[in-house]
């Protein structure tokens, strides 16, 4: 696939002098904008994500699926934890 360019960016001089200070060793100011391009294109994409999962979840609470609280949770997690930390306990005494 042929490659295309984006547009060029009009930014104040002292700025630019501030980005071009911020590139590290052998980073083109070209390199440093794709990277920061697709890390923002990439963050959007993961934040549309989650709003999708949380509307997805609400209509699902709207529908009936039941909810649970915060301390069922929370209860629920401990005894997962208690009982990983049990089943490394055992590993560490069979070690020994």
């Amino acid at each position: 696939m042929k490659s295309a360019s984006l547009p060029p960016i009009r930014v104040e001089p002292e700025f630019r002098e501030q980005l071009e200070g911020a590139l590290q060793s052998g980073e083109t100011l070209s390199s440093f904008m794709e990277d920061a391009i697709r890390a923002e294109v990439r963050k959007r994409q993961v934040d549309a994500e989650f709003r999708a999962r949380g509307l997805a979840s609400l209509a699902r609470v709207r529908a009936g699926e039941p909810t649970y609280t915060t301390e069922e949770v929370v209860t629920e997690l401990r005894a997962k934890l208690d009982a990983a930390r049990q089943v490394l306990a055992e590993r560490n005494k069979a070690k020994a």
